[in-house]
């Protein structure tokens, strides 16, 4: 169900903090989005990326920093929907990064469901993943 606009607006922010906290390497402020859960979870594109619960999450988020500079997601489409105290959302985006002195940019998708804890939207799940690069055609 799509979500009403006051819903909508709200995760979007939760959303636009995350990946303004997450350009700046702001750890305090990336993680105060998190549920501080046992059981968060947050899937990266690595093979070993399965984080389960708030402190493997924050290593996640150092070990990213620690391999890339200047992170940066911006988002080409957003679909957020919401049922009660509940939202999920599915984003098409593009991961921009430099490694190695290189700077580059990924076509990525991020879904994420967040739960309303008092007035705060917060981070229960989240994706990361990168699309098949071979179907897309310039």
């Amino acid at each position: 169900m799509k979500a009403d606009s006051v819903t909508e607006k709200a995760v979007k922010d939760v959303l636009d903090k995350f990946t303004e906290s997450y350009a700046r390497r702001d750890l305090k402020s990336a993680m105060s989005l998190i549920a501080p859960d046992a059981d968060v979870v947050m899937y990266g594109t690595g093979a070993d990326e399965k984080r389960v619960g708030f402190e493997e999450i924050r290593a996640q988020f150092e070990r990213d920093w620690s391999q890339i500079e200047e992170p940066a997601l911006e988002y080409n489409w957003t679909s957020i929907s919401a049922a009660g105290n509940v939202a999920w959302v599915a984003i098409d985006a593009v991961l921009k990064a430099k490694v190695d002195g290189q700077k580059l940019r990924f076509s990525s998708r991020v879904t994420e469901v967040l739960e309303k804890r008092g007035d705060r939207w917060l981070i229960v799940q989240g994706h990361f993943s990168f699309p098949d690069q071979s179907q897309f055609f310039d």
